[in-house]
This record gives C-alpha cells, structure tokens and sequence, in this order.
C-alpha cells in the first residue's frame, strides 16, 4: 500500500544508464522521507531497463516501480507523461521529485499539469519544514520547503505548496551531495503494466543522432575557470595550461563563452552547470551572483583577482590579488617544481 507521506523520484534512464541526478536525488529523498516517516518510491520507465532497480534501491529506493514496455525504449514526452500521471493519480504520492536535466524539464510541466499539481522549478536546496500562512491564517506541518534563486539569482527564494499534492520540484543537477551506495540494503521491485493510449504515440521516432559531451564538471574533481578578467581568448589558453598540469576540467563564466573564448558546455554557474569539486580556482571572475550560485559550495576556493574588493573574495578559501597572467605561470612552475 501507498503511504500519502512517500516520496517519490522519476528515475531517468537513457541508453541503459541512470541519470547521477536521479541517484543524487533518491539520497535527497531518502532524507526527507525519513523525516517524513515514510518510504521512498523511484519511478523507472524504459525497456529492457530492470537490473537499473539494483542501484537504486543501494541509493535509498525502498520501492522501484518499474514501468517496461517498448513504447518506453526511448524517452517521449506522452507515452512517459501518461506512465507518470496514472500512477500519481492512482497513488497519491507526497512529493515527486524530477531531475533538472532536458529530459525532466520536458516531463514535469506535463505530469504538473495533467494533474493539476503546482511545480517548483530549477530547485537547488530542499527541506522539510512547517509552514506558517499568515494571510489565511493557517498551519501546515511538514511541508516541502522548495528553495531556487530567482530574480537573476539576487535572491534566493523559498516556495512552498501547502495544499495541492503531490507537492513538486525539477533538481538542478550537481546541486545534491552525490549518492553513496549501501549495496546491503534491500528493497521492492514492483512491475507496472503501462496504459498507453494510441493518441501518446502519435510522434514517431524515425532516426536518432547522439553527441556525447566533451567535458564533465559535474564530478570532476579539479576545475580551473576563468571569467571576464582573462582579457582574450589567447590569454584565456593559460587557464586550459593550468587544469591540464593539475589533472582538471576547464570551466567558465557565461562572460567568457559569450565572448567566444569557449564552448557553452564548459560554463558554470545559474545558467550552467552547478559543481562541488575538491579544488575550484577561479582566475578572473569577478564573482556575480549568476556564478556562485554554480560553484560556491566546492569544497576550497582559491581566487585571481586584481581588485581586492572584488566578490568572489567573499567566498574564497585562498585568495590571490594580482594578475593572473603572471599568478598562473608561477603556480604551474611552483607545482611542476614540486616533481608532479
């Protein structure tokens, strides 16, 4: 049986592999489920697709409900929506969480309006806490506390969806702590029969043309990024110098990859990618709101800067005020004169 506390997480798989934000976000959920006192459901859609239950439930699930069925073989937005939307209509979850990726962005606003259910997007923390409407006066306990930036990131805004359930939320990626399998714990794996209607198959996929990316932030764990300050994209070619003697991935602010010195897929911050890595050194980035919202949480911080006011300071570990064309020669030397 369904309990209305459960926590449920949509599942993504493509090509036979989980999405890391669907592993991140069942550790998430096992977390607010356990304040809950409740379970935690995943919702696995796909063909072919059951041994994906395994790491799941080693991530937190204490149920999969596996959805297999050849409509499902590739992801399409009504086959996938009506899988969704039948089994939260008929279960009733508390919360579902979807992953912030394009395949999620697509689902959720679909299942969100088929059910008449408010959504929360492109969240980056979430908790459980009571609630307090002072216009109507009234109490709600327990409630999913949906936090995002919003305004540019200028402010971070807390939103709450006291009465409709399930209650709803789209992850950026790289924003939860990633999950730590527990291969010892067990769980349910329960095998849904789909109700697919011929209208959901009215779009046919005919060929499909897939490009791997170049690069992955998202776990790496060395990134060097460099931002307005680098000046020119010659000059931008010591921050590639520098990730490349220290083992890491090269990254950017949106200034840099607007000005071409870049590809948008190594850009982090609110309209890019979101990282936690060991070391984050940052040469030339002033420190905008839009990009600390992306890397603020790394684990040490070391800044470039030639103004010492800059803001980018307020969250650095390590700080450095000179210029990066001279800094970044004498860090690769000091390193290499370490014998590295």
């Amino acid at each position: 049986m369904s309990d209305p506390r459960d926590v449920w997480v949509f599942a993504e798989q493509e090509d036979g592999r989980l999405a890391p934000v669907s592993l991140d976000l069942v550790a998430k959920a096992r977390e607010l489920a356990d304040q809950l006192g409740s379970q935690v459901v995943a919702v696995l859609c796909g063909h072919g697709v059951g041994e994906m239950a395994t790491p799941l439930i080693h991530c937190g699930a204490d149920r999969v409900l596996l959805a297999d069925h050849p409509d499902l073989a590739v992801y399409r937005t009504l086959p996938y929506a009506r899988v969704a939307s039948d089994l939260i209509a008929a279960r009733q979850p508390y919360i579902l969480l979807v992953g912030g990726t394009p395949i999620g962005r697509d689902l959720a606003p679909r299942v969100a309006s088929a059910l008449l259910a408010g959504l929360t997007a492109d969240c980056t923390d979430l908790r459980i806490d009571d609630f307090e409407d002072k216009v109507n006066r009234q109490s709600y306990r327990n409630k999913l506390m949906q936090i995002r930036p919003a305004f540019g990131g200028n402010i971070i805004a807390t939103i709450v969806n006291p009465e409709m359930h399930p209650q709803m939320a789209t992850v950026r990626e790289g924003v939860m702590r990633p999950a730590v399998p527990d291969p010892g714990r067990t769980g349910h794996v329960e095998v849904i029969e789909p109700k697919i209607q011929p209208a959901d198959l009215v779009l046919e996929i005919l060929s499909r043309e897939m490009r791997l990316p170049t690069v992955d932030l998202k776990h790496a764990h060395v990134i060097v990024a460099g931002g307005a300050g680098v000046g020119s994209k010659e000059t931008f070619e010591l921050i590639h110098d520098l990730a490349q003697v220290l083992g890491g991935e090269v990254a950017a602010t949106r200034a840099a990859v607007d000005a071409g010195w870049i590809s948008a897929e190594h850009q982090v911050g609110q309209t890019g990618v979101t990282v936690r890595p060991r070391l984050y050194i940052a040469a030339g980035i002033s420190g905008a709101a839009q990009h600390l919202a992306g890397m603020d949480q790394s684990s040490t911080i070391i800044a470039i800067n030639t103004d010492p006011a800059a803001p980018i300071f307020r969250v650095a570990h390590y700080k450095i005020v000179g210029d990066l064309r001279r800094v970044i020669p004498q860090m690769i030397d000091a390193y290499r004169g370490q014998g590295h």
